[in-house]
């Protein structure tokens, strides 16, 4: 993407992504996908914050007191000041807030007023670790920007019409009906960005994609898996919340149920500390003491057992996924790899792929093996499912939700 100054745009958007202790902010004109400026505030609550922005060749750093969003926003205004970008002049039409959990309330992108910032206060009760911290950030921007729309782009929104098959657990009704529990999933912004994006590359090479039968792997720290029929969410690895699914940098991802009630009865753990295990204390780090699969590979390429065992376990994971998805679909023309790890590790993919040729997926080790920030094709050329690599960009999704709305 190219850097260039806001005050050329015809429309800028603010992203902010609210963490509970974090602040991640990008600005971008969603017609042409530049970035002006993008940073994080980290630390938020803690004795000592920090906070740096990058616009172009421009670094600004902060370090200081950050008790809540609202003192993050600010200092986010004066690290754009410090780059030479004035927020005030920057034509910025909407600011849109990345929120993980709608509920059943939202599957679109929706203007935020009073009653929906409420609302999504309230379905802190599906995702307590995300939704008040969003709150705290949409309370913090709108304070700065009372004038301007805020938009709220829901994780879960692409997956809110799933089959009801793919969505309902095999929970009494009663209960499952009163508390809202059902599959919602997550990333949902990535994997319809993802799929979206495949389906317009196959439509410009002349090919019919009503019946496209995708697999989006987005595998970062945090991985889930969709499967995606003509554009639709069919099916996706995440339930009611972000820890069911894959195994993740800390997350265990599917485990039994009753591992709960095993380790409450048997070690006498509280609820809030099975939830500290599962959450973050297990997946790759809670198995070889590492969540960087920079460390991990290492680790591996000097013979530790435990890293290998963890590999294994995740790609194990990963191909289960990978197969039962293939059936739900009944066919298979495209997966596609994205996010951190699904972009920059070749190991993964390579191990993930391994045997599969009877099922006409062919990996071209020398494409699997070549870096690059643009989408690619590393399947072989006689593989009857084309294999991509395809760089996430859920800020840009965000902006370009947060100006659809802004401007119906």
């Amino acid at each position: 993407m190219s850097i260039r100054a806001p005050e050329q745009a015809g429309s800028t958007i603010l992203v902010i992504n609210s963490g509970s202790s974090s602040l991640k902010f990008q600005l971008l004109d969603p017609g042409t996908g530049d970035v002006f400026a993008s940073g994080i505030v980290e630390r938020i609550g803690l004795e000592q914050g920090q906070a740096k922005i990058a616009a172009g060749e421009r670094e600004a750093p902060f370090t200081g007191a950050v008790p809540d969003h609202v003192e993050a926003m600010r200092v986010v205004t004066r690290l754009f000041e410090e780059v030479g970008i004035s927020l005030a002049d920057s034509h910025i039409v909407a600011v849109g807030h990345r929120v993980v959990q709608g509920g059943s309330d939202f599957s679109e992108p929706t203007l935020i007023d009073q009653s929906v910032r409420d609302r999504i206060a309230e379905l802190g009760a599906l995702a307590p670790l995300h939704n008040p911290a969003a709150v705290d950030g949409i309370d913090a921007a709108l304070a700065l920007f009372p004038a301007i729309p805020h938009v709220a782009v829901f994780d879960t929104a692409f997956f809110a019409d799933l089959p009801e098959a793919a969505r309902t657990y095999a929970l009494n009704k009663e209960i499952a009906d009163a508390h809202q529990v059902r599959r919602y999933g997550a990333h949902g912004t990535s994997h319809a960005y993802v799929s979206a994006q495949v389906a317009q590359k196959l439509a410009d090479e002349g090919q019919d994609v009503s019946d496209l039968k995708q697999i989006v792997l987005h595998l970062g720290n945090g991985a889930s898996a969709s499967a995606v029929h003509g554009g639709e969410a069919v099916e996706t690895s995440m339930g009611l919340t972000p820890l069911e699914g894959l195994v993740m940098g800390t997350r265990t991802g599917d485990i039994d149920p009753s591992i709960y009630a095993h380790l409450h009865r048997t070690v006498g753990m509280s609820a809030a500390e099975i939830d500290t295990v599962l959450n973050k204390k297990s997946g790759m780090q809670g198995l070889c003491g590492m969540s960087d699969f920079r460390d991990i590979t290492a680790a591996i390429e000097q013979g530790d057992a435990q890293a290998e065992l963890a590999m294994q376990i995740y790609v194990h994971r990963l191909k289960k996924y990978l197969g039962s998805y293939a059936f739900v679909l009944g066919g298979l023309d495209v997966i596609t790899f994205t996010a951190g790890i699904g972009e920059n590790v070749p190991e993964v993919r390579e191990r993930l792929l391994d045997g599969l040729e009877a099922f006409g997926i062919r990996l071209d080790p020398a494409k699997n093996a070549e870096r690059s920030k643009e989408v690619r094709v590393i399947s072989a050329e006689d593989s009857d499912v084309l294999v991509l690599v395809l760089p996430t960009n859920e800020e840009l999704a965000i902006a370009q939700q947060a100006l659809d709305v802004a401007r119906a």
